[in-house]
């Protein structure tokens, strides 16, 4: 069923679902939203499934015109959203009609925004996922960014009777600023004491050189105990490497699967999916704390996903 339109893409607009799982040994990364709250709490404002696919939009929003009735939520970054040109809330289901136009502008705190659509988008499924992995032409729309003219495609689902709003205190707010727990290692040993410190004192800048693949950060050096190259071995989102240069380098969502970095560090998953938030200037700050730590916020996070549909508030 033909939902919309894309009459403006955007700069990089892709269908993302929580990712690509099963795949790493044969070298095709996870992939999937960089923000996950966000994702899924836009999923259940619609009464979606929390995987179904839904358009990431990076910095700058996308124009769509409907081509049939349905219901949307737009989460992740503040973006200002209008329909047929009225301000729109972000944050909660919106009803739109067939001929209306869907507009989000520049995003204003954080970096990605997620629109969500009545009963998911609907794209091939490749290795389980219909996440794009732009750099391997995988997923989503041919494996690229959405593009003028794009048909967005749904399933053919009843509306929503009720309609629901996120409360404000579970909605994020993005400062700029990221505090970011991490676990020492897996080669933490490789590193001179001083360079560990440097690591967990210092306030570090997201360059420009950061994408879905990775961040680039700049900042002060971190020293290493002898050579800055290990054997190329097992990289997964959240680690954090540090090249030769000294400047860290977090692993994101659409990361190569080994890399020849040691790595000095893990962050937690919850920080990760709010470094999805993270933009060029933003800085980010770590904070050691031990593996049962990790697991505790992970498990409170899985539990807060989990329990998110019971906190949704009813608008009508």
């Amino acid at each position: 069923m033909n939902v919309f339109q894309v009459l403006k893409p955007g700069f990089l607009t892709t269908v993302q679902d929580l990712g690509r799982y099963g795949y790493l040994k044969f070298g095709v990364p996870v992939s999937g939203a960089m923000d996950t709250f966000s994702m899924v709490a836009g999923n259940l404002l619609v009464a979606n499934n929390p995987n179904d696919a839904c358009l990431e939009i990076t910095l700058l929003g996308i124009e769509m015109q409907a081509l049939t009735d349905t219901q949307i939520a737009v989460t992740g970054g503040l973006i200002p959203v209008k329909i047929n040109g009225e301000n729109a809330p972000m944050w909660q289901t919106l009803t739109v009609r067939k001929g209306e136009t869907v507009s989000l502008g520049k995003v204003a705190k954080g970096c990605r925004s997620y629109l969500s659509i009545r009963g998911g988008i609907n794209t091939p499924i490749v290795l389980g996922s219909r996440s794009t992995y732009v750099r391997g032409k995988l997923g989503g729309i041919e494996g690229r960014p959405l593009k003028a003219g794009d048909i967005i495609q749904g399933f053919s689902v009843p509306p929503l009777r009720d309609c629901f709003k996120m409360p404000e205190n579970l909605v994020p707010q993005f400062t700029g600023n990221f505090s970011v727990h991490v676990v020492l290692g897996p080669q933490a040993d490789m590193f001179t004491e001083k360079g560990i410190e440097t690591f967990l004192s210092s306030s570090y800048t997201v360059t420009m050189e950061s994408d879905r693949m990775g961040y680039r950060l700049e900042g002060p050096q971190i020293e290493h105990r002898d050579r800055a190259e290990i054997v190329s071995d097992a990289l997964l989102p959240g680690a954090i490497q540090v090249p030769g240069n000294g400047k860290p380098i977090i692993i994101m969502k659409d990361a190569q699967t080994t890399g020849g970095y040691p790595k000095i560090a893990v962050a937690t998953t919850p920080d990760l999916d709010m470094l999805g938030q993270a933009k060029p200037n933003d800085t980010v700050r770590f904070f050691e704390i031990t593996l049962e730590e990790a697991y505790e916020r992970f498990l409170e996070y899985r539990r807060k996903l989990s329990g998110l549909a019971e906190k949704l508030i009813k608008t009508n």
